[in-house]
Protein backbone atom coordinates (compact mmCIF):
# COMPACT_ATOMS: atom_id res chain seq x y z
CA UNK A 1 0.00 0.00 0.00
CA UNK A 2 1.49 3.47 -1.11
CA UNK A 3 1.98 6.48 1.99
CA UNK A 4 1.10 9.53 1.31
CA UNK A 5 3.94 12.17 2.21
CA UNK A 6 2.06 13.36 5.11
CA UNK A 7 1.98 9.81 7.16
CA UNK A 8 -1.85 8.58 4.97
CA UNK A 9 -3.19 8.31 1.68
CA UNK A 10 -6.03 10.66 0.21
CA UNK A 11 -8.39 11.84 2.89
CA UNK A 12 -12.01 12.99 3.00
CA UNK A 13 -12.30 16.66 2.67
CA UNK A 14 -13.40 16.74 6.54
CA UNK A 15 -9.90 16.09 7.64
CA UNK A 16 -7.04 18.13 6.71
CA UNK A 17 -4.25 17.00 4.07
CA UNK A 18 -1.75 18.93 6.26
CA UNK A 19 -0.91 18.76 9.79
CA UNK A 20 0.03 22.30 9.62
CA UNK A 21 -2.25 25.20 10.12
CA UNK A 22 -3.53 27.72 7.93
CA UNK A 23 -0.64 30.05 7.81
CA UNK A 24 1.78 27.53 8.02
CA UNK A 25 0.19 26.07 4.98
CA UNK A 26 0.29 29.33 3.00
CA UNK A 27 4.04 30.20 3.82
CA UNK A 28 4.44 26.68 2.26
CA UNK A 29 2.59 27.38 -0.70
CA UNK A 30 4.34 30.75 -1.54
CA UNK A 31 7.90 28.85 -1.15
CA UNK A 32 7.45 26.66 -4.05
CA UNK A 33 7.57 29.28 -6.41
CA UNK A 34 7.16 26.86 -10.00
CA UNK A 35 3.54 26.09 -8.26
CA UNK A 36 2.96 29.80 -8.68
CA UNK A 37 4.38 30.07 -11.73
CA UNK A 38 2.16 27.27 -13.09
CA UNK A 39 -0.59 28.41 -11.91
CA UNK A 40 -0.47 31.95 -13.11
CA UNK A 41 0.37 30.84 -16.64
CA UNK A 42 -2.72 28.37 -16.28
CA UNK A 43 -4.95 31.44 -15.02
CA UNK A 44 -3.75 33.19 -17.82
CA UNK A 45 -4.06 30.72 -20.81
CA UNK A 46 -7.68 29.65 -19.07
CA UNK A 47 -8.79 33.13 -19.68
CA UNK A 48 -8.40 33.85 -23.28
CA UNK A 49 -9.40 30.16 -24.05
CA UNK A 50 -12.75 30.74 -21.93
CA UNK A 51 -13.77 34.11 -22.91
CA UNK A 52 -13.55 33.03 -26.39
CA UNK A 53 -15.55 29.99 -25.83
CA UNK A 54 -17.87 31.54 -24.36
CA UNK A 55 -18.13 34.38 -27.08
CA UNK A 56 -18.70 32.04 -29.78
CA UNK A 57 -21.61 30.86 -28.21
CA UNK A 58 -23.14 34.00 -28.39
CA UNK A 59 -25.76 36.01 -25.41
CA UNK A 60 -23.81 34.08 -22.63
CA UNK A 61 -25.70 35.81 -19.50
CA UNK A 62 -28.62 34.54 -21.25
CA UNK A 63 -27.08 31.10 -20.93
CA UNK A 64 -25.83 32.45 -17.52
CA UNK A 65 -29.32 32.51 -16.61
CA UNK A 66 -30.66 29.28 -17.78
CA UNK A 67 -27.84 27.43 -16.62
CA UNK A 68 -28.92 28.98 -12.98
CA UNK A 69 -32.76 28.17 -13.48
CA UNK A 70 -31.89 24.64 -14.29
CA UNK A 71 -29.40 23.97 -11.20
CA UNK A 72 -32.18 26.28 -8.88
CA UNK A 73 -35.05 24.18 -9.96
CA UNK A 74 -33.43 20.46 -9.48
CA UNK A 75 -32.00 21.70 -6.00
CA UNK A 76 -35.72 22.64 -5.29
CA UNK A 77 -37.44 19.75 -5.56
CA UNK A 78 -34.93 17.49 -5.49
CA UNK A 79 -36.13 14.89 -3.30
CA UNK A 80 -38.19 13.71 -5.91
CA UNK A 81 -35.67 14.10 -8.68
CA UNK A 82 -33.59 11.57 -7.31
CA UNK A 83 -36.62 9.52 -6.23
CA UNK A 84 -37.52 9.89 -10.29
CA UNK A 85 -33.80 8.83 -11.02
CA UNK A 86 -33.58 5.91 -8.33
CA UNK A 87 -36.63 4.34 -10.26
CA UNK A 88 -35.31 4.76 -13.62
CA UNK A 89 -31.80 3.08 -12.82
CA UNK A 90 -33.91 0.09 -10.94
CA UNK A 91 -36.35 0.07 -14.23
CA UNK A 92 -33.05 0.09 -16.00
CA UNK A 93 -31.75 -3.35 -14.24
CA UNK A 94 -28.99 -1.28 -11.99
CA UNK A 95 -29.04 -0.60 -7.91
CA UNK A 96 -29.08 2.45 -6.15
CA UNK A 97 -27.75 3.09 -2.76
CA UNK A 98 -28.45 6.30 -0.96
CA UNK A 99 -25.21 6.98 1.45
CA UNK A 100 -25.64 9.60 3.52
CA UNK A 101 -21.93 9.58 5.29
CA UNK A 102 -18.60 9.10 4.08
CA UNK A 103 -18.09 6.09 5.81
CA UNK A 104 -21.24 4.67 4.61
CA UNK A 105 -20.68 5.07 0.98
CA UNK A 106 -17.07 3.47 1.78
CA UNK A 107 -18.03 0.50 3.41
CA UNK A 108 -20.56 -0.29 0.70
CA UNK A 109 -18.32 0.03 -2.05
CA UNK A 110 -15.81 -1.61 0.08
CA UNK A 111 -18.43 -4.76 0.93
CA UNK A 112 -19.60 -4.73 -3.09
CA UNK A 113 -15.70 -5.38 -3.86
CA UNK A 114 -15.41 -8.32 -1.25
CA UNK A 115 -18.50 -9.59 -2.15
CA UNK A 116 -17.67 -9.87 -5.90
CA UNK A 117 -14.33 -10.84 -4.90
CA UNK A 118 -12.79 -8.08 -7.28
CA UNK A 119 -8.98 -7.81 -7.96
CA UNK A 120 -8.38 -4.97 -10.13
CA UNK A 121 -10.41 -1.99 -9.63
CA UNK A 122 -9.76 1.04 -12.14
CA UNK A 123 -11.03 4.16 -11.60
CA UNK A 124 -11.76 7.38 -13.44
CA UNK A 125 -11.34 10.94 -12.62
CA UNK A 126 -13.97 12.10 -9.55
CA UNK A 127 -13.23 14.40 -6.86
CA UNK A 128 -16.11 12.79 -4.86
CA UNK A 129 -13.98 9.72 -4.11
CA UNK A 130 -11.29 11.58 -3.30
CA UNK A 131 -13.93 13.58 -0.56
CA UNK A 132 -14.94 10.15 0.95
CA UNK A 133 -11.45 9.01 1.03
CA UNK A 134 -12.03 5.52 -1.21
CA UNK A 135 -9.16 4.73 -2.37
CA UNK A 136 -7.65 4.49 1.08
CA UNK A 137 -10.87 2.02 1.98
CA UNK A 138 -10.11 -0.27 -1.08
CA UNK A 139 -6.61 -0.80 -0.26
CA UNK A 140 -7.62 -2.25 2.90
CA UNK A 141 -8.66 -5.09 1.20
CA UNK A 142 -5.52 -7.74 1.15
CA UNK A 143 -4.75 -8.26 -2.53
CA UNK A 144 -6.85 -5.68 -4.32
CA UNK A 145 -5.25 -3.63 -6.97
CA UNK A 146 -6.18 -0.08 -7.29
CA UNK A 147 -5.58 2.39 -10.24
CA UNK A 148 -6.13 6.08 -11.27
CA UNK A 149 -6.74 6.13 -14.73
CA UNK A 150 -7.00 9.88 -15.36
CA UNK A 151 -3.18 11.10 -16.51
CA UNK A 152 -3.08 13.85 -13.52
CA UNK A 153 -4.43 11.53 -10.80
CA UNK A 154 -2.21 8.59 -12.10
CA UNK A 155 0.61 10.67 -11.57
CA UNK A 156 -0.45 12.10 -8.25
CA UNK A 157 -0.98 8.15 -7.60
CA UNK A 158 2.40 6.85 -8.70
CA UNK A 159 3.87 10.43 -5.95
CA UNK A 160 2.48 8.87 -2.95
CA UNK A 161 -0.37 9.66 -3.22
CA UNK A 162 0.14 13.26 -3.73
CA UNK A 163 -2.99 15.65 -3.07
CA UNK A 164 -4.56 17.39 -6.30
CA UNK A 165 -3.97 20.70 -6.40
CA UNK A 166 -6.92 22.12 -8.82
CA UNK A 167 -10.53 20.42 -9.83
CA UNK A 168 -9.56 20.07 -13.18
CA UNK A 169 -6.30 19.96 -13.49
CA UNK A 170 -5.11 18.17 -10.49
CA UNK A 171 -1.19 17.77 -11.24
CA UNK A 172 -1.07 21.02 -12.06
CA UNK A 173 1.78 21.79 -9.58
CA UNK A 174 4.10 19.26 -10.75
CA UNK A 175 6.49 20.05 -13.85
CA UNK A 176 7.74 17.55 -16.32
CA UNK A 177 11.06 16.94 -14.76
CA UNK A 178 8.86 15.78 -11.46
CA UNK A 179 6.52 13.43 -13.42
CA UNK A 180 10.06 11.93 -15.40
CA UNK A 181 11.31 11.48 -11.64
CA UNK A 182 8.32 9.15 -10.34
CA UNK A 183 8.11 7.64 -13.65
CA UNK A 184 11.30 6.67 -13.64
CA UNK A 185 11.71 5.58 -9.61
CA UNK A 186 7.85 4.15 -9.72
CA UNK A 187 7.67 2.58 -13.37
CA UNK A 188 11.15 1.98 -14.17
CA UNK A 189 10.64 4.83 -17.19
CA UNK A 190 13.98 5.28 -19.29
CA UNK A 191 12.85 7.87 -21.62
CA UNK A 192 13.10 11.82 -21.55
CA UNK A 193 11.07 14.76 -20.34
CA UNK A 194 8.86 15.30 -23.38
CA UNK A 195 5.28 15.35 -22.10
CA UNK A 196 4.44 13.21 -25.12
CA UNK A 197 6.81 10.38 -24.25
CA UNK A 198 5.42 10.44 -20.76
CA UNK A 199 2.03 9.99 -21.65
CA UNK A 200 2.46 7.18 -24.08
CA UNK A 201 4.46 5.90 -21.37
CA UNK A 202 1.50 5.97 -18.99
CA UNK A 203 -0.69 5.05 -21.47
CA UNK A 204 0.91 1.75 -22.25
CA UNK A 205 0.56 1.06 -18.36
CA UNK A 206 -2.48 1.99 -18.12
CA UNK A 207 -3.73 0.00 -21.33
CA UNK A 208 -2.30 -3.40 -19.57
CA UNK A 209 -4.61 -2.46 -16.91
CA UNK A 210 -7.73 -2.22 -18.39
CA UNK A 211 -7.98 -5.36 -20.17
CA UNK A 212 -7.49 -7.27 -16.83
CA UNK A 213 -10.06 -5.09 -15.05
CA UNK A 214 -13.00 -6.28 -13.15
CA UNK A 215 -14.79 -3.50 -11.53
CA UNK A 216 -14.59 0.39 -12.64
CA UNK A 217 -15.51 3.09 -10.65
CA UNK A 218 -16.35 6.27 -12.27
CA UNK A 219 -17.73 9.66 -10.87
CA UNK A 220 -20.62 11.60 -12.43
CA UNK A 221 -20.92 15.08 -14.31
CA UNK A 222 -24.56 14.79 -14.40
CA UNK A 223 -27.10 12.19 -13.69
CA UNK A 224 -30.24 12.26 -16.43
CA UNK A 225 -33.85 11.92 -14.20
CA UNK A 226 -36.11 10.98 -16.51
CA UNK A 227 -34.09 8.09 -17.81
CA UNK A 228 -31.70 6.93 -15.17
CA UNK A 229 -28.57 7.44 -17.28
CA UNK A 230 -25.40 9.14 -15.93
CA UNK A 231 -23.31 11.66 -17.91
CA UNK A 232 -19.56 11.88 -17.93
CA UNK A 233 -17.38 14.48 -19.86
CA UNK A 234 -13.72 14.14 -20.21
CA UNK A 235 -11.17 14.73 -22.80
CA UNK A 236 -9.05 11.43 -22.48
CA UNK A 237 -10.98 8.86 -22.58
CA UNK A 238 -10.04 6.64 -19.96
CA UNK A 239 -13.99 7.03 -18.51
CA UNK A 240 -15.22 5.55 -21.16
CA UNK A 241 -12.59 2.22 -20.91
CA UNK A 242 -13.54 2.40 -17.53
CA UNK A 243 -17.37 1.62 -18.47
CA UNK A 244 -16.98 -0.57 -21.28
CA UNK A 245 -14.93 -3.14 -20.47
CA UNK A 246 -15.60 -4.67 -16.96
CA UNK A 247 -18.06 -6.66 -15.69
CA UNK A 248 -19.27 -4.28 -13.06
CA UNK A 249 -19.71 -0.62 -12.61
CA UNK A 250 -19.98 1.99 -9.71
CA UNK A 251 -21.26 5.47 -9.97
CA UNK A 252 -20.31 7.83 -7.34
CA UNK A 253 -22.26 10.95 -7.03
CA UNK A 254 -23.07 13.81 -5.31
CA UNK A 255 -26.78 13.76 -4.71
CA UNK A 256 -27.04 17.63 -6.11
CA UNK A 257 -25.52 16.13 -9.62
CA UNK A 258 -28.93 15.92 -11.36
CA UNK A 259 -30.69 17.06 -14.10
CA UNK A 260 -34.48 16.46 -14.95
CA UNK A 261 -33.36 15.20 -18.34
CA UNK A 262 -30.92 14.86 -21.55
CA UNK A 263 -32.26 18.87 -22.71
CA UNK A 264 -31.20 20.23 -19.35
CA UNK A 265 -27.58 17.94 -19.63
CA UNK A 266 -26.81 19.63 -23.27
CA UNK A 267 -27.42 23.03 -22.41
CA UNK A 268 -24.76 22.10 -18.79
CA UNK A 269 -22.42 20.35 -20.91
CA UNK A 270 -21.90 23.24 -23.35
CA UNK A 271 -21.09 25.48 -20.10
CA UNK A 272 -19.26 23.27 -17.96
CA UNK A 273 -17.11 22.65 -20.81
CA UNK A 274 -16.32 26.32 -22.22
CA UNK A 275 -16.10 27.13 -18.48
CA UNK A 276 -13.64 24.79 -17.26
CA UNK A 277 -11.25 23.96 -20.49
CA UNK A 278 -12.19 26.39 -23.06
CA UNK A 279 -14.13 24.37 -25.09
CA UNK A 280 -17.14 24.10 -27.40
CA UNK A 281 -17.71 20.39 -26.26
CA UNK A 282 -15.50 17.81 -24.40
CA UNK A 283 -13.85 14.85 -26.41
CA UNK A 284 -16.06 12.02 -25.15
CA UNK A 285 -19.27 13.53 -23.74
CA UNK A 286 -20.87 10.10 -22.68
CA UNK A 287 -23.96 8.77 -21.67
CA UNK A 288 -24.12 5.36 -20.14
CA UNK A 289 -26.01 2.86 -17.66
CA UNK A 290 -26.50 -1.12 -17.32
CA UNK A 291 -25.84 -2.84 -20.62
CA UNK A 292 -29.04 -4.28 -22.55
CA UNK A 293 -30.29 -6.77 -24.42
CA UNK A 294 -27.67 -6.21 -27.58
CA UNK A 295 -25.00 -4.71 -26.59
CA UNK A 296 -21.41 -6.09 -26.50
CA UNK A 297 -19.74 -3.84 -24.14
CA UNK A 298 -21.25 -1.84 -20.76
CA UNK A 299 -21.41 -3.23 -17.18
CA UNK A 300 -23.61 -6.31 -16.82
CA UNK A 301 -24.17 -5.26 -13.29
CA UNK A 302 -24.63 -0.96 -12.76
CA UNK A 303 -24.63 0.61 -9.12
CA UNK A 304 -25.15 3.94 -8.15
CA UNK A 305 -24.12 5.44 -5.02
CA UNK A 306 -25.61 8.38 -4.25
CA UNK A 307 -23.84 10.51 -1.34
CA UNK A 308 -25.23 13.29 0.50
CA UNK A 309 -21.63 13.44 3.65
CA UNK A 310 -23.24 17.28 4.51
CA UNK A 311 -24.56 18.51 1.50
CA UNK A 312 -28.27 18.27 3.56
CA UNK A 313 -26.47 21.16 5.79
CA UNK A 314 -27.27 23.58 3.17
CA UNK A 315 -30.88 23.21 1.70
CA UNK A 316 -32.93 25.42 2.98
CA UNK A 317 -29.92 27.69 4.61
CA UNK A 318 -28.11 30.83 2.65
CA UNK A 319 -26.02 28.13 1.45
CA UNK A 320 -28.11 26.41 -0.66
CA UNK A 321 -26.56 28.34 -3.75
CA UNK A 322 -23.77 26.51 -3.43
CA UNK A 323 -25.00 23.22 -4.63
CA UNK A 324 -25.37 24.49 -7.96
CA UNK A 325 -22.07 23.94 -8.65
CA UNK A 326 -20.77 21.78 -11.19
CA UNK A 327 -17.44 21.38 -10.74
CA UNK A 328 -16.19 23.37 -13.60
CA UNK A 329 -13.60 25.24 -11.54
CA UNK A 330 -13.81 28.80 -13.26
CA UNK A 331 -14.17 30.80 -9.87
CA UNK A 332 -10.48 29.15 -9.34
CA UNK A 333 -9.28 30.29 -12.71
CA UNK A 334 -9.94 33.95 -11.61
CA UNK A 335 -8.97 33.87 -7.87
CA UNK A 336 -6.05 35.70 -6.90
CA UNK A 337 -5.93 33.99 -4.00
CA UNK A 338 -5.52 30.76 -5.46
CA UNK A 339 -2.71 32.51 -7.81
CA UNK A 340 -1.10 32.86 -5.09
CA UNK A 341 -1.19 30.23 -2.90
CA UNK A 342 -2.09 26.94 -5.32
CA UNK A 343 -4.58 24.52 -4.08
CA UNK A 344 -2.61 22.90 -1.19
CA UNK A 345 -2.56 26.36 0.84
CA UNK A 346 -6.75 25.40 1.44
CA UNK A 347 -5.81 22.50 3.37
CA UNK A 348 -8.91 20.71 1.46
CA UNK A 349 -9.66 18.70 -1.67
CA UNK A 350 -11.89 21.62 -2.69
CA UNK A 351 -9.90 24.27 -3.15
CA UNK A 352 -10.39 28.28 -4.40
CA UNK A 353 -13.41 30.13 -3.55
CA UNK A 354 -16.04 26.96 -4.21
CA UNK A 355 -14.05 24.69 -1.77
CA UNK A 356 -14.16 28.02 1.05
CA UNK A 357 -17.78 28.05 1.11
CA UNK A 358 -18.59 23.97 0.81
CA UNK A 359 -15.81 22.84 3.21
CA UNK A 360 -17.21 24.25 6.65
CA UNK A 361 -20.92 23.26 4.68
CA UNK A 362 -19.66 19.79 4.26
CA UNK A 363 -17.91 19.29 7.27
CA UNK A 364 -20.76 21.23 9.53
CA UNK A 365 -18.39 23.32 11.20
CA UNK A 366 -15.49 25.53 11.44
CA UNK A 367 -13.24 23.63 13.50
CA UNK A 368 -10.79 22.35 10.49
CA UNK A 369 -11.36 25.32 7.91
CA UNK A 370 -12.68 28.75 9.59
CA UNK A 371 -9.59 30.51 7.85
CA UNK A 372 -10.82 29.86 4.46
CA UNK A 373 -13.64 32.51 4.34
CA UNK A 374 -11.05 35.11 4.90
CA UNK A 375 -8.64 33.60 2.24
CA UNK A 376 -10.66 35.94 -0.16
CA UNK A 377 -10.50 39.50 -1.44
CA UNK A 378 -13.44 39.91 -2.00
CA UNK A 379 -13.15 41.39 -5.59
CA UNK A 380 -16.79 39.17 -6.59
CA UNK A 381 -14.40 37.62 -10.12
CA UNK A 382 -15.50 34.42 -9.01
CA UNK A 383 -19.31 35.18 -8.75
CA UNK A 384 -18.52 36.83 -12.48
CA UNK A 385 -17.56 33.90 -13.83
CA UNK A 386 -19.28 31.26 -12.72
CA UNK A 387 -21.43 29.86 -15.09
CA UNK A 388 -24.70 29.23 -12.93
CA UNK A 389 -24.14 32.01 -11.28
CA UNK A 390 -23.71 31.19 -8.08
CA UNK A 391 -23.03 34.39 -5.32
CA UNK A 392 -19.66 32.90 -4.49
CA UNK A 393 -18.16 36.22 -2.72
CA UNK A 394 -21.79 36.91 -0.66
CA UNK A 395 -21.72 33.27 0.54
CA UNK A 396 -17.64 34.00 1.67
CA UNK A 397 -19.13 36.80 3.85
CA UNK A 398 -21.89 35.12 5.17
CA UNK A 399 -19.21 32.29 6.43
CA UNK A 400 -17.65 35.38 8.25
CA UNK A 401 -20.59 36.76 9.81
CA UNK A 402 -21.60 33.39 11.32
CA UNK A 403 -18.33 33.01 12.31
CA UNK A 404 -17.92 36.34 14.13
CA UNK A 405 -21.98 37.11 14.90
CA UNK A 406 -23.34 33.29 15.94
CA UNK A 407 -20.23 31.67 16.99
CA UNK A 408 -18.15 34.38 18.46
CA UNK A 409 -14.57 33.22 17.04
CA UNK A 410 -13.14 36.51 16.62
CA UNK A 411 -9.89 36.61 18.23
CA UNK A 412 -10.70 39.22 21.67
CA UNK A 413 -8.05 41.58 20.81
CA UNK A 414 -8.33 41.72 17.07
CA UNK A 415 -12.39 41.99 18.22
CA UNK A 416 -11.75 44.76 20.34
CA UNK A 417 -9.53 46.51 17.84
CA UNK A 418 -11.80 46.41 15.32
CA UNK A 419 -14.82 47.66 17.45
CA UNK A 420 -12.97 51.14 18.20
CA UNK A 421 -12.10 51.42 14.56
CA UNK A 422 -15.86 51.11 14.19
CA UNK A 423 -17.05 53.50 16.80
CA UNK A 424 -13.73 56.16 15.28
CA UNK A 425 -15.41 55.62 11.54
CA UNK A 426 -19.25 55.80 12.88
CA UNK A 427 -18.20 59.58 14.28
CA UNK A 428 -17.27 62.18 12.41
CA UNK A 429 -15.22 64.25 15.05
CA UNK A 430 -13.52 60.86 15.83
CA UNK A 431 -12.34 60.50 12.65
CA UNK A 432 -11.46 63.90 11.82
CA UNK A 433 -9.18 64.11 14.89
CA UNK A 434 -8.06 60.38 13.94
CA UNK A 435 -6.93 61.90 10.09
CA UNK A 436 -5.51 64.81 12.06
CA UNK A 437 -3.10 62.17 14.04
CA UNK A 438 -2.38 59.48 11.91
CA UNK A 439 0.85 60.67 10.55
CA UNK A 440 2.38 61.54 13.88
CA UNK A 441 1.15 58.24 15.31
CA UNK A 442 2.87 56.29 12.82
CA UNK A 443 6.01 58.01 12.68
CA UNK A 444 7.93 55.74 14.86
CA UNK A 445 6.53 52.42 12.57
CA UNK A 446 7.29 54.05 8.85
CA UNK A 447 10.16 53.52 7.34
CA UNK A 448 12.52 55.22 4.84
CA UNK A 449 12.63 52.95 1.28
CA UNK A 450 12.75 53.52 -2.23
CA UNK A 451 9.45 53.49 -3.46
CA UNK A 452 8.63 50.62 -6.26
CA UNK A 453 5.01 52.01 -6.82
CA UNK A 454 3.80 55.67 -7.69
CA UNK A 455 1.62 57.01 -4.81
CA UNK A 456 -0.25 60.31 -4.88
CA UNK A 457 1.30 60.99 -1.53
CA UNK A 458 4.35 59.07 -1.38
CA UNK A 459 6.96 60.47 0.53
CA UNK A 460 9.60 57.85 0.48
CA UNK A 461 8.46 56.00 3.96
CA UNK A 462 6.44 52.79 4.12
CA UNK A 463 5.15 50.82 7.61
CA UNK A 464 6.24 47.35 7.13
CA UNK A 465 4.92 46.43 10.28
CA UNK A 466 1.57 46.67 12.03
CA UNK A 467 0.21 45.32 15.44
CA UNK A 468 -3.04 43.37 15.87
CA UNK A 469 -5.22 42.42 12.78
CA UNK A 470 -3.47 45.50 10.57
CA UNK A 471 -0.69 43.03 10.80
CA UNK A 472 -2.56 40.95 7.94
CA UNK A 473 -1.77 43.82 5.65
CA UNK A 474 1.50 44.68 6.34
CA UNK A 475 2.35 40.91 6.57
CA UNK A 476 2.41 40.66 2.43
CA UNK A 477 2.39 44.84 1.65
CA UNK A 478 4.10 47.37 2.60
CA UNK A 479 1.43 50.50 3.77
CA UNK A 480 2.64 54.14 2.44
CA UNK A 481 3.41 55.97 5.31
CA UNK A 482 0.15 58.62 5.60
CA UNK A 483 0.62 62.25 4.82
CA UNK A 484 1.09 64.77 7.01
CA UNK A 485 -2.26 66.62 8.21
CA UNK A 486 -1.97 69.31 6.24
CA UNK A 487 -1.12 67.89 3.42
CA UNK A 488 -3.55 64.62 3.40
CA UNK A 489 -6.19 64.50 0.70
CA UNK A 490 -9.34 66.41 2.72
CA UNK A 491 -7.09 69.24 3.39
CA UNK A 492 -5.67 69.47 -0.14
CA UNK A 493 -9.68 69.62 -1.13
CA UNK A 494 -11.14 72.09 1.49
CA UNK A 495 -8.07 74.47 0.10
CA UNK A 496 -8.61 73.87 -3.81
CA UNK A 497 -12.79 74.76 -2.96
CA UNK A 498 -11.36 78.05 -1.83
CA UNK A 499 -9.55 78.68 -4.06
CA UNK A 500 -11.91 77.80 -7.02
CA UNK A 501 -14.84 80.03 -4.89
CA UNK A 502 -12.96 82.32 -5.07
CA UNK A 503 -12.21 82.39 -8.63
CA UNK A 504 -16.31 81.88 -9.10
CA UNK A 505 -15.50 78.82 -10.58
CA UNK A 506 -17.18 76.28 -8.40
CA UNK A 507 -20.72 76.99 -8.42
CA UNK A 508 -20.43 77.22 -11.81
CA UNK A 509 -18.47 74.67 -12.38
CA UNK A 510 -20.82 71.91 -10.77
CA UNK A 511 -24.91 71.70 -11.47
CA UNK A 512 -27.14 71.48 -8.36
CA UNK A 513 -28.69 68.30 -9.06
CA UNK A 514 -32.25 68.31 -9.31
CA UNK A 515 -34.25 67.96 -6.01
CA UNK A 516 -37.02 65.47 -7.77
CA UNK A 517 -35.15 62.48 -8.94
CA UNK A 518 -37.16 62.09 -11.42
CA UNK A 519 -35.56 64.59 -13.16
CA UNK A 520 -32.83 63.14 -14.62
CA UNK A 521 -32.72 65.84 -17.66
CA UNK A 522 -30.81 69.12 -18.34
CA UNK A 523 -31.71 71.91 -15.89
CA UNK A 524 -34.16 74.39 -17.90
CA UNK A 525 -36.08 70.93 -19.12
CA UNK A 526 -40.00 70.14 -18.52
CA UNK A 527 -40.02 67.34 -16.01
CA UNK A 528 -42.89 65.44 -14.65
CA UNK A 529 -43.89 64.78 -11.79
CA UNK A 530 -46.93 63.51 -9.80
CA UNK A 531 -48.62 66.71 -9.43
CA UNK A 532 -47.96 67.82 -13.04
CA UNK A 533 -45.07 69.62 -14.98
CA UNK A 534 -42.60 71.57 -13.61
CA UNK A 535 -39.79 73.50 -14.97
CA UNK A 536 -36.93 75.04 -12.65
CA UNK A 537 -39.16 73.69 -9.60
CA UNK A 538 -42.18 76.36 -10.89
CA UNK A 539 -45.20 74.51 -12.48
CA UNK A 540 -46.13 75.35 -16.15
CA UNK A 541 -48.86 74.23 -18.39
CA UNK A 542 -49.02 70.88 -20.15
CA UNK A 543 -48.89 72.67 -23.57
CA UNK A 544 -46.13 74.18 -22.66
CA UNK A 545 -43.92 71.04 -21.41
CA UNK A 546 -44.75 69.81 -25.06
CA UNK A 547 -43.73 72.48 -26.87
CA UNK A 548 -40.61 72.72 -24.68
CA UNK A 549 -39.71 68.66 -24.87
CA UNK A 550 -40.28 69.00 -28.82
CA UNK A 551 -37.94 71.70 -28.81
CA UNK A 552 -35.25 70.10 -26.57
CA UNK A 553 -35.45 66.53 -26.62
CA UNK A 554 -35.45 64.33 -29.66
CA UNK A 555 -38.85 62.61 -31.04
CA UNK A 556 -38.58 59.52 -28.90
CA UNK A 557 -38.23 61.28 -25.52
CA UNK A 558 -40.18 63.64 -26.02
CA UNK A 559 -43.19 60.77 -27.29
CA UNK A 560 -42.19 58.76 -24.18
CA UNK A 561 -42.89 61.59 -21.78
CA UNK A 562 -46.08 62.52 -23.56
CA UNK A 563 -47.60 59.69 -23.08
CA UNK A 564 -46.97 59.50 -19.97
CA UNK A 565 -49.37 62.74 -19.30
CA UNK A 566 -52.25 60.94 -18.54
CA UNK A 567 -50.22 58.63 -15.90
CA UNK A 568 -50.25 58.61 -12.53
CA UNK A 569 -46.61 58.85 -12.00
CA UNK A 570 -45.01 57.92 -8.28
CA UNK A 571 -42.96 60.90 -7.29
CA UNK A 572 -39.26 59.77 -7.40
CA UNK A 573 -39.79 57.47 -10.25
CA UNK A 574 -37.67 57.08 -13.77
CA UNK A 575 -39.29 57.55 -17.11
CA UNK A 576 -36.96 55.92 -19.65
CA UNK A 577 -33.80 57.48 -17.82
CA UNK A 578 -31.32 55.76 -21.06
CA UNK A 579 -33.34 57.81 -22.86
CA UNK A 580 -32.99 61.26 -21.74
CA UNK A 581 -29.45 60.50 -20.57
CA UNK A 582 -28.85 60.72 -24.23
CA UNK A 583 -30.94 63.71 -24.98
CA UNK A 584 -29.03 65.24 -21.67
CA UNK A 585 -25.53 64.78 -23.74
CA UNK A 586 -27.12 65.87 -26.78
CA UNK A 587 -28.16 69.16 -25.35
CA UNK A 588 -24.87 69.69 -23.41
CA UNK A 589 -23.75 73.45 -24.17
CA UNK A 590 -27.49 74.49 -25.90
CA UNK A 591 -29.75 74.58 -23.05
CA UNK A 592 -31.65 77.62 -22.30
CA UNK A 593 -32.73 78.59 -18.97
CA UNK A 594 -35.86 80.56 -17.78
Amino acid sequence: MSKAKNGGLKTATMIRNSDHDFLTRVKESEQDTFAQRAVAKAQDAQWIKRESARRDLGNWEDWRNLGEQIRQHVVRYLPDYLEEFSDNVEKNGGHVFFAQTDVEAQQFIKNLAIEKQVKQVVKSKSMVTSEIGLDKALLEIPGLDLLETDLAEFILQEDDWDEPTHLVFPALHKNRDQVREVFIKKLGYEGDNDPQHLARFARKVMRERFLKNEMSITGCNFAIADNGMINLDTNEGNADLCMAIPKIQVVCMGMERIVPSLKEAEVLDGMLARSAVGQKITTYCTFTSKQVDGETDGPEEFYVVIIDNGRSNALGTDFEPILQCIRCASCLNVCPIYRHIGGHGYGSIYPGPVGSILSPVLQGNYDDFSELPYACSLCSACTATCPVKIPLHKLLIKHREIEMDDKHMANIIDDTVMKVVGLGTGHSSLFRTALGMDHMALAPLARKNPDVAENLYSNGKHLEWMPFVFGGWTKVRDLPDPPAHSKNFRSWFAKHKKEQAKQGGLEAAVPQAPKNSNAFRPTGEPVLRADGYHQNGHPITEAHAHAKSQTKAPSRVGHHAASLAGENVPAGSHIDGDDIAKAAAQQEGTRNHD
